[in-house]
């Protein structure tokens, strides 16, 4: 503290002469120390430290060096360079269409960072303003650049800069932050531009690390904001420090900025390097070539930024920056639902038992009739005619709480001959995995969505997921299990020594393809369904020999693989159902390793989640419907792949929120608000989203509320995703007295398990599951309910949630003719507290929960 208040003192009282000093000048408080020194090359910065317990930890490579990049003329915008794959092709490979623009915009001069020339300097002039804040000013032959240093009184660790940029002459003018410190690689614990890639080594080849992010890219790439998931590129040091960079809220882009989407607009850079290549967060202001970097002569142009240090990791350094910058909780406070999610539920159920909304297809395959839905999207082959269907777990689940003849009887009977004829049978190489996900109506064969693939993980997914849902609701099912068992031998014959498995095989030469990527997803999933439904022991051992290579490869690693042909694997939300996978082996196991593999698989999922721009009341238009801004905002959804390749680039992230329930799991295991809510974000308050005469909401974020569109199946995926939410809040809120048994995840789209198919407890009283629709009126839209029969049923349990920040006050109406309307008809548990069913006064705090006991005739 002695030597705090020394440095401190020296400080003070300095002015404009301290261009000329030789005494070092600082800023100091009880958290950061950065101390300048006048060299002959300008002032550098000598030393940055952080307070970490009762010491003072220094950062290695302190700098101070500016960075200011200037262009005559506009950037070239097409590349000029080309990369290749760690397998020598020329990448990502022309049949990747989806992936060309996103491709060549990113390997421009600008995203590369060699556009433009770079002036690095350390400034010559500085002063101090104030007591615990700084001015430093450069001359350059194209412009003056002054930067203003000062310590945020709210938050001591975080230092606010700001910087300005005047003009000589006329031209692009970019400015980078400068550089507080970098941090060499044997010193790097982990590095992220959230949204884009994370790691704790470099990666050498190119094409692996910035399309994948399978380790850092080692060239000082420039990341747009649209698939920044939240504005912090960070780096984290061994000894316990990191370093990151927010911009001030507002600098970046407004995905719809008035009346249509601005998504794709570049307003600010993010990167994990300098412009030489050195490891240390950097902020580019504004984009070298964009609009707001043409400057006239004498034209100032000024932004505002905070190096924030942390005294712990990555994952305390981005709940500051969520939290703290960007009132992540005051967002989600203004998030209130117009139509509850039961609601929606019960409004799918009819747009599923519809042909023509749903557009249900029945067709003739080999003397069997085949029920799915038309997909319209892209599959290789397709002449509109192709079929899919999505969750078999949500299908069984609704048919089960409904007893709707509608399902029972129309739907899953065509849907089981669907999944039992798109299964390969013959003794072959591909005996017991699915032919392909999409059938074909017209050349009546099943195919792959991008190509004559054949994934080990497509295997798990169409074949063990599928099958292992529908055993849970019909346990005798002696073809199923014959089936299922079909799959987890093939599982078992493809996996390799090691554990893993490959990205997939060429059906026409049974070859492994995709050398270039590894299987760095929870293909061992199929092996945890197998084990139990099946009990045979060997298919546990090697769903344990699958998960200690993924923890080893994949979670230690950051590394991850998407499951979207389409987008050549980009990574995306299997990354969440990876950590679901974990927690379902540590059930099993109880071995500590797979729990917290999963923490830190879902931490690294809160990086798919958008957390700015920060939301609030200011009015727009979508489509000619007024709205405010938080109705359409981003915060809180999820990607379907980000990074430069994925879908986020353009079209905004997704509704389909299949982690809610998983974060509402994580939340209770580990108490970390962000998960939380993160998961309320992206499931209420989302109306703007749905359509109206359906109420399925549209998959991605620029659709708005257009619905389904060409993907009819997704209303499943969101029954699914939906019951999931709303039974991991229940067992939640309860303290863990609601709780229904959880079948497997889903295919494909993330972490969302099923139920319905056993009975679950309520405060110790055996129910299962039951969906009626009209039986319940609430008097808010906010209040969601879940429905259960007790096993005699003689009694019904009512379990009513209030899906907002706030408390609500509101009635309950409950209104068949079957329920008594005496004073002790009903009661709340656990008090047991007697109440009249009639009009029911209900008062919950926010994300608050009752239940309520009625007595049957």
């Amino acid at each position: 503290m002695k030597l705090i208040w020394k440095v401190a003192l020296l400080s003070i009282g300095f002015t404009a002469a301290l261009a000329q000093s030789n005494q070092p000048i600082s800023l100091v408080n009880e958290r950061v120390r950065v101390i300048w020194k006048n060299t002959p090359n300008g002032w550098s910065i000598g030393q940055v430290a952080v307070r970490k317990g009762n010491q003072w930890v220094s950062l290695a490579t302190p700098s101070g060096e500016n960075t200011l990049l200037y262009a005559t003329e506009k950037p070239p915008e097409k590349p000029e360079t080309t990369f290749t794959s760690i397998t020598g092709e020329e990448f990502p490979g022309p049949k990747y269409h989806y992936q060309q623009v996103q491709w060549a915009e990113s390997t421009n001069p600008v995203s590369l960072n060699t556009a433009g020339q770079a002036v690095h300097f350390f400034p010559k002039e500085a002063r101090r303003t104030g007591n615990n804040s700084l001015t430093f000013r450069q001359e350059t032959d194209a412009a003056t650049i002054s930067t203003e240093w000062a310590f945020d009184p709210k938050f001591p660790s975080d230092i606010i800069v700001k910087q300005t940029v005047t003009p000589k002459r006329d031209g692009y003018f970019s400015l980078a932050s400068p550089t507080l410190a970098s941090t060499a690689e044997q010193n790097l614990a982990w590095a992220t531009v959230p949204g884009y890639f994370q790691g704790n080594k470099l990666q050498p080849n190119f094409a692996l690390a910035y399309a994948y992010g399978h380790g850092i890219p080692s060239l000082p790439v420039v990341y747009r904001e649209r698939c920044a998931s939240t504005l912090c590129p960070m780096v984290s040091t061994k000894n316990g420090i990191t370093l990151s960079i927010i911009p001030e809220p507002g600098l970046s882009r407004d995905p719809w900025a008035r009346d249509k989407p601005t998504q794709t607009d570049w307003n600010i850079g993010l990167s994990h390097m300098n412009r030489k290549a050195q490891l240390s967060p950097t902020l580019y202001y504004p984009v070298l070539g964009e609009p707001k970097s043409s400057l006239k002569t004498g034209e100032p142009m000024s932004y505002t930024f905070r190096y924030s240090l942390t005294d712990g990791g990555w994952f305390k350094a981005l709940n500051h920056a969520v939290y703290d910058i960007y009132q992540f909780k005051e967002t989600l406070a203004l998030r209130q639902s117009k139509q509850s999610l039961t609601d929606r539920i019960e409004k799918m159920h009819h747009y599923l038992t519809d042909p023509k909304t749903s557009l249900w297809n029945i067709e003739e395959f080999e003397g069997k009739k085949l029920g799915a839905q038309s997909y319209l999207g892209g599959v290789v082959g397709s002449n509109k005619d192709a079929m899919k269907n999505s969750d078999y777990g949500a299908m069984w689940m609704l048919a089960n709480a409904t007893h709707d003849p509608l399902l029972t009887k129309n739907v899953l009977p065509y849907a089981e001959n669907f999944k039992l004829a798109q299964q390969e049978t013959g003794n072959s190489f591909f005996k017991g995995a699915p032919e392909g996900q999409y059938y074909l109506a017209k050349s009546k064969k099943f195919v792959e969505e991008w190509g004559e693939v054949v994934e080990p993980i497509g295997l798990t997914y169409y074949t063990m997921l599928d099958i292992g849902n529908m055993l849970l609701f019909e346990p005798t099912n002696t073809e199923l299990k014959e089936r299922l068992r079909l799959g987890a031998d093939r599982l078992l014959t493809w996996q390799k020594p090691d554990g893993r498995w490959a990205v997939a095989y060429d059906r026409p030469t049974e070859q492994e393809v995709f050398k270039d990527i590894q299987d760095l997803r929870p293909t061992f999933y199929g092996l945890i369904v197998a084990y139990r439904i099946l009990k045979d022991p060997k298919y546990l051992t090697a769903a344990r020999k699958g998960a200690d290579w993924f923890l080893k490869n994949a979670i230690e690693t950051g590394s991850f693989l998407g499951v979207c042909g389409d987008a050549r694997y980009a990574p995306d939300f299997a990354t969440g159902q990876s950590a679901q996978a974990l927690l379902d082996l540590f059930d099993l196991t109880n071995d500590a390793r797979y729990r917290n593999a999963a923490i830190t698989a879902a931490k690294i999922y809160t990086t798919s989640i958008y957390t700015h721009p920060i939301a609030n009341h200011n009015p727009k238009t979508v489509n000619g419907i007024p709205r405010e801004d938080w109705e359409i905002s981003q915060t809180g959804l999820s990607f379907e792949h980000g990074g430069i390749f994925g879908s986020a680039t353009r079209l905004g992230p997704i509704q389909l929120c299949s982690h809610a329930g998983m974060f509402i799991r994580m939340y209770q295991l580990t108490k970390e608000p962000i998960f939380a809510d993160m998961a309320r974000s992206g499931a209420i308050g989302r109306d703007a989203f749905v359509e109206p005469k359906t109420s399925v909401a549209s998959y991605y974020w620029d659709r708005m509320n257009k619905g389904s569109g060409p993907y009819p199946h997704h209303a499943w995926w969101q029954i699914g995703w939906l019951t999931d939410y709303l039974m991991a809040e229940a067992e939640l809120r309860s303290g863990g007295k609601i709780v229904f048994p959880r079948g497997f995840v889903t295919p494909k789209v993330g972490p969302h398990q099923t139920y319905g198919f056993g009975a679950g407890t309520i405060y110790g009283q055996p129910a299962s599951l039951l969906i009626q629709e009209g039986l319940v009126q609430s008097g808010s839209p906010v209040i969601d309910y879940i429905l259960a029969r007790s096993a005699d049923q003689k009694k019904l349990y009512v379990i009513l949630l209030n899906n907002r920040a706030q408390a609500t006050k509101t009635t309950v109406k409950l209104t068949p003719a079957t329920i008594q309307k005496t004073s002790k008809a009903a009661r709340w548990l656990p008090t047991n507290q007697a109440i009249s069913a009639d009009n029911i006064a209900l008062d919950l705090p926010g994300f608050g929960q009752t239940v309520l006991e009625v007595d049957l005739q």
